[in-house]
């Protein structure tokens, strides 16, 4: 035998070589090894360019979303119960700091306000009316006295000032926006307040006095105001961050398995082309609501059998809203990518993955009060929705679930729309071709 056969990538291959399957060599000089090394390289080339520019265009959203984190403050409420001098004193030294370079603005609000007092506003904390909330206990001016001039050794500082927060609504502003800012700000007051009561209590006071106080109550000289902070509804369950956060991440992923999987039944059947658009469209909502239904039913039973507790809000119930709230979630990302998947097919499915994935993700990284103006789309991205109706289950956070699975069946009615229209383009597109004129239209639809 004197022909030799080449191996791929030989740029010596022979343009007369043998084309039968696995014999075709990429430098090929033949007029299909040419065609097709074109046509391989056209699309890898162009592809990977598109990749390149979706670095540079989609990835930017989620990066600026971290970027000089926070652009805005976060709001508080200070509120002086006291109404003497440590509430004065504190107020003030907490909107200048605030000023300064605080990432809570702290905003006076007048005890009156507040009917019921420290349960009143915390309350209102939980309610999210505001993310943080600073008091100056009643009285604190007058006990920080009598314990100056009559030694108090029960005396403690830590109950002038009580600051409210909830970390379960969002642990990463928590975490460090909201707890560092408190601890800076009062620990830099708490400092300032223990030398004036110093200096104050020996212009008051005898040496013998001074001498007596600092033996009996030492407490009330050298930690004369202090703090603490409630944690009024804690992230105490690790195992949460799955469901609120890299969760939803999972379910979009999985609920492009089931679109991907639906698609390829569609096209090994035939159904994709066989079936009637109204039969086509009928299978593929009826597939993709009961794929989506058994997905999210096994996703929950996963996070319960790793004891996630989903009773707090809703009791014995609280399993059943759980799913609910996560089927809605995966309808209302996956159906927008069925969408996809008819108007540019399986390989725009991809592009669009990444795109949605980014600007959904980007939009619970932190509070959106604290990201540039753009993310304010976030409010109406599903992860958005999705992520306070999880915490409200599994923490107790402020009930919004009308709201929220409102606007996930929004995004729901929205694909459950698309989908008829771009299916009813795609079949059109597909017939006109094959049209000629004086030719009867056939009826490809059923009716």
């Amino acid at each position: 035998m004197s022909e030799k056969s080449t191996p791929m990538g030989n740029p010596e291959c022979p343009s007369g070589a043998n084309h039968t399957n696995g014999h075709l060599c990429f430098f090929d000089k033949s007029p299909e090894g040419i065609t097709a090394r074109r046509t391989y390289l056209k699309v890898f080339i162009c592809g990977t360019l598109f990749v390149a520019v979706m670095i540079f265009t989609i990835l930017p959203i989620y990066w600026g979303a971290l970027y000089k984190v926070p652009v805005r403050n976060l709001e508080g409420w200070v509120v002086d119960f006291d109404g003497d001098m440590l509430g004065q004193t504190i107020s003030q030294a907490l909107v200048q700091i605030a000023a300064q370079r605080g990432r809570i603005t702290w905003i006076p609000k007048p005890a009156s306000d507040f009917s019921r007092g420290l349960e009143n506003l915390a309350q209102d904390v939980r309610d999210e009316r505001i993310w943080a909330a600073i008091a100056i206990s009643p009285s604190s001016t007058t006990t920080l006295f009598s314990s100056i001039q009559i030694p108090n050794p029960a005396y403690n500082g830590s109950n002038v000032i009580t600051a409210y927060a909830v970390e379960a609504r969002n642990e990463q502003a928590y975490r460090g926006l909201i707890r560092p800012s408190i601890d800076l700000a009062l620990t830099t007051i708490s400092h300032q307040l223990a030398l004036e009561t110093t200096k104050r209590a020996s212009r008051m006071l005898s040496p013998t006095a001074l001498q007596v106080l600092s033996q009996e109550s030492p407490q009330t000289l050298v930690a004369p105001v202090g703090y603490t902070i409630h944690n009024l509804i804690p992230f105490d369950q690790p195992v949460a961050s799955a469901a609120t956060f890299v969760g939803m991440l999972l379910q979009l992923a999985l609920s492009a398995f089931v679109v991907m999987v639906a698609f390829g039944a569609r096209t090994l059947s035939g159904y994709e082309h066989s079936l009637s658009t109204t039969r086509l469209l009928i299978l593929r909502f009826v597939s993709i609501f009961a794929g989506f239904f058994f997905i999210s039913l096994m996703y929950c039973l996963l996070n319960l059998a790793f004891q996630l507790d989903v009773t707090r809000k809703y009791g014995h119930a609280g399993f059943v809203v759980f799913w609910m709230v996560n089927f809605l979630g995966t309808l209302a990302t996956g159906l927008a990518i069925e969408s996809i998947l008819i108007l540019f097919g399986p390989k725009g499915v991809p592009f669009f993955l990444l795109l949605w994935i980014i600007v959904n993700l980007s939009a619970t990284l932190f509070p959106i009060e604290v990201l540039p103006a753009f993310y304010r789309y976030g409010y109406g991205v599903p992860f958005y929705s999705l992520t306070k109706a999880l915490r409200t289950i599994v923490f107790g956070t402020k009930d919004r679930m009308g709201r929220t699975c409102g606007i996930l069946i929004a995004w729901i009615s929205i694909s459950c729309i698309t989908i008829p229209v771009f299916q009813w383009l795609v079949r059109r597109r597909l017939r006109v071709p094959k049209e000629t004129p004086g030719e009867e239209k056939p009826n490809h639809d059923g009716h």
